[in-house]
């Protein structure tokens, strides 16, 4: 069974009115759903109080998952499953082996973030996106306040709580 959100939507035409509008907004207790831009706004997730991101953490692991997986094969390969002796050289030593490695490390970890952002980020090819206004993919700044998550509030007071940090125009949403 589908269940309704309501959402009050505040449009605002500056992105530092919007940086302000969040940080009014939150100094009075609202929790704001989320905040839509159509370009990136230095300083907005911190004014929303997001942490910083930990993908860096999962490309670390995934580079070294790389870097095992490609050493490990190439020592298997070269120095158990098929030895040659070349040159007179042993049958792995790990200078030839560097930029296979390294490649296989960048291969990995690139591939590993990419995964672990779709993930995070709930980006799947067949969700359809909530889209709050038309205007936020040209030139308007959109924050989204879940009437549900705000019960303190009435809807009037969240109402006149968003104008007075700035925006344009508040509206209603129900997804």
């Amino acid at each position: 069974m589908q269940v309704d959100k309501n959402y009050l939507v505040g449009v605002y035409s500056d992105e530092d009115v919007v940086v302000n509008a969040v940080k009014s907004v939150r100094s009075k207790g609202v929790k704001i759903h989320e905040v839509y831009t159509p370009f990136p706004i230095h300083g907005l997730d911190h004014a929303l109080g997001y942490k910083e991101s930990r993908i860096h953490i999962s490309a670390f692991l995934f580079g070294l998952t790389g870097t095992i997986l490609a050493l490990t094969m190439m020592f298997y390969m070269l120095g158990i499953d098929w030895p040659m002796i070349i040159g007179g050289k042993d049958h792995a030593s790990l200078p030839p082996l560097i930029p296979v490695t390294f490649e296989i490390t960048v291969l990995l970890a690139a591939l590993g973030m990419v995964g672990t952002f779709l993930v995070i980020s709930d980006l799947k090819p067949y969700k359809k996106p909530r889209l709050f206004d038309i205007r936020i993919t040209d030139d308007k700044h959109v924050m989204a306040v879940d009437l549900a998550k705000n019960t303190f509030f009435t809807k009037d007071q969240l109402i006149s709580i968003i104008k007075e940090s700035g925006a344009e125009e508040v509206n209603e949403k129900n997804f």
